[in-house]
């Protein structure tokens, strides 16, 4: 008998988890300023099916080594709550410091571990979501990588940006159903307001809202709050901060010939 099925059959389930853990653990010594290796290590679709760690790594280095708080919607496994947190248990490596949250429609309390909490609810539910701030705090990190849903990505945006502390970091997952009818997208009106893309691409005009020519324009949340959008292949980076740099409109500028 292989010396897996043998270890299967004498060990608890939590044992076998404990062995899995350390042994990535090991695999892991000396990588873990490195995405793409613990993302392999830990089986995470964000590298090899996605390729977002590379540009995780870009953005999230400064907060590699501070007492961070990450929150990530959506957990994987679907259904089984046996199955998933592969990505959770990657940001508790690369975050050493960090306090590694999630919320998922179904249970997988099974999965939480030291420094990861797994919260059971909808993305879209407000008062859950006020409830899961409140016992965690505010996150530096969010992450939805949910249901892919257009509708529930522009929801939860708005629910949770606003909750994302100043200096934060806010990461969509999976645009690419922005595309898909099945989850709400459009592949024939690419300006559909209700996807994700275009959502977030009409957004970008808050970065400029002070340049505005609209007398008694009144700024709203995210006029004042987004500081800088990143976008990349079904993924997007959306930077927290106080948008204030002034106008150019009131300055006379000249060309040099």
């Amino acid at each position: 008998m292989p010396l897996r099925e043998y270890m299967k059959k004498k060990l608890t389930e939590k044992q076998m988890r404990s062995l899995n853990s350390l042994a990535k653990n090991v695999r892991s010594f000396g990588k873990r300023g490195n995405l793409n290796e613990l993302a392999k290590i830990y089986r995470t679709d964000k590298w090899g099916l996605h390729f977002y760690t590379p540009h995780y790594n870009d953005h999230f280095s400064p907060f590699r080594n501070k007492k961070i708080v990450l929150l990530e919607i959506g957990v994987g496994g679907h259904e089984d709550p046996k199955a998933g947190g592969n990505s959770l248990r990657m940001w508790k490596k690369y975050f050493p410091y960090g306090s590694i949250n999630a919320v998922d429609i179904f249970d997988k309390s099974s999965l939480e571990e030291k420094r990861i909490k797994i919260f059971k609810g909808s993305q879209v539910d407000k008062e859950f979501l006020l409830d899961v701030i409140k016992q965690i705090g505010n996150p530096d990190i969010i992450i939805d990588d949910g249901s892919h849903i257009n509708e529930h990505m522009i929801e939860t945006f708005k629910i949770l940006f606003p909750l994302l502390k100043d200096g934060g970091i806010y990461v969509v997952e999976d645009t690419q159903t922005s595309y898909w009818p099945d989850f709400g997208g459009d592949s024939k009106k690419l300006d559909n307001p209700n996807t994700i893309l275009n959502y977030l691409k009409k957004t970008t005009d808050c970065l400029n809202y002070e340049e505005l020519l609209l007398p008694g324009y009144e700024p709203t949340y995210f006029d004042r709050k987004i500081i800088s959008m990143h976008f990349y292949h079904n993924l997007v980076f959306v930077y927290k901060g106080d948008n204030n740099e002034g106008s150019n409109k009131d300055q006379t500028h000249k060309v040099d010939r």
